[in-house]
Order: C-alpha cells, then sequence, then structure tokens
C-alpha cells in the first residue's frame, strides 16, 4: 500500500538493512496492544501471510473470508486485510490477554513493525516509524526482530511482491473497464484463492509469479 509522505516526518532519517542495530525492541509489548486495536483495516496481507496463517489455523483462505479476513481495494488492487472488530476495532487474533494469538505466524506488517520498509530501485531498506509505537524501546538486530527463516529468500519474494503490484497498478492503468476486472481477479485467484500446499512457500510462489508474468507480457 503505498504512503504518500516525507520519509523526514515518519522516520529517524536513517535505513536499515538486516544486520544492523535499531532502536525497535518493544520488550514483549507487555501489556500493550495499542498496534493491534483501531489500525488493523490498514493490514494487507501478502500470499506468505495467508500461507502462514492458513497453515497455523488448518483453515482456507475461503473459510477465513468474513470472520479474521475481508476483501479490500488498495491502488486497484482487490487484497485481503485483518478484518477488525465492529465493536473494539480489535484484530481478530488478539486474545482475551491482549495478546496476539497467532504470534509465530504474524503477518509480515506485524512482524517488522516498528519498522517499516522503503524501497527504492528494486529494493528495500527498512525505516523506524519514530511516531507509531509510544513504548520504550532498546537496541536490537533488525533480523532478530524480524525473526524469519530464509531472510535471502524472503528479501527475493518482498521485492518481486513489491514490483509486481507496482507493474499491476501500472497496467490496470493503461486497460478498459472489463479488461482490468479479468486482470485483477486473475490476480487474486492466483495468489490468494488457489491454495497453496504446506511445502516450500517460496518454489510455490515462484510458480504462480511466472504464470502473472506471462500473462502481463
Amino acid at each position: 500500500m503505498k504512503r504518500d509522505v516525507d520519509i523526514l516526518e515518519i522516520s529517524d532519517g536513517r535505513f536499515y538493512r538486516e544486520n544492523d542495530m535499531v532502536k525497535a525492541d518493544c520488550g514483549g509489548c507487555v501489556g500493550c496492544s495499542m498496534c493491534c486495536r483501531d489500525m488493523v483495516d490498514t493490514i494487507v496481507l501478502d500470499p506468505l501471510d495467508v500461507w502462514h496463517l492458513t497453515n497455523r489455523l488448518g483453515l482456507s483462505f475461503e473459510e477465513m473470508l468474513d470472520k479474521q479476513l475481508m476483501l479490500d481495494v488498495f491502488d486497484g488492487l482487490i487484497l485481503p486485510r485483518l478484518k477488525e472488530s465492529r465493536e473494539t476495532g480489535e484484530c481478530p487474533f488478539l486474545d482475551g490477554d491482549g495478546r496476539c494469538s497467532v504470534h509465530a505466524d504474524r503477518p509480515g506488517f506485524c512482524r517488522i513493525f516498528p519498522l517499516g520498509r522503503y524501497y527504492e530501485n528494486g529494493d528495500f531498506t527498512y525505516i523506524l516509524q519514530v511516531k507509531e509505537c509510544p513504548r520504550p524501546k532498546t537496541k536490537i538486530k533488525v533480523k532478530k526482530w524480524i525473526d524469519i527463516p530464509d531472510m535471502d529468500k524472503n528479501r527475493k519474494f518482498i521485492n518481486q511482491w513489491h514490483g509486481l503490484q507496482k507493474e499491476m497498478q501500472d497496467r490496470l492503468a493503461q486497460c478498459e473497464e472489463v479488461l482490468q476486472k479479468n486482470l485483477t481477479l486473475q490476480f487474486l485467484k492466483i495468489f490468494y484463492l488457489t491454495p497453496y500446499t504446506k511445502d516450500d512457500f517460496y518454489a510455490q510462489f515462484e510458480s504462480r509469479y511466472r504464470t502473472i508474468r506471462s500473462i502481463l507480457q
């Protein structure tokens, strides 16, 4: 999801890589679940997020829709996001103790928070969002904070996914309405509605990535 903001207004002005130290450790967020409330409608899920959640919960993507997830339009693409409680604005995975019930398999947006990604020249660095979390923080290595296996594969996936969304948005802007609808539905079907197996996610994504690339050529 695009953000039209001045990076100096939201960050400490530095750019971080996986082996850098960053003041992001919130001490386990004990007693705080502020970021799990009233901002859930902005947490868009990528295919890796859905793979993690469906495997953990033993549910299909369709079974999660209208319960934990919902579809919305972001920059012209139909994408899933977390579905907040109408009454409390809480994340559907926040338990009665104010803790994340899917923490080990939480979405990438949640995993890197309060960090964000800054994309440039086909790659990205991390930024520290200084206005998003009020808790005192200590320094931690970026890759330890993110805590995800296969960091190199993950970086490749994130870059491919980000680039593909931009290319889709550019193509949609040039298409007539009927073709726009067809492309967005194909995108949704290929990356979300078609079930993944529990096998290596990145290999499955590569196959689907090649499929959509052939459609866009």
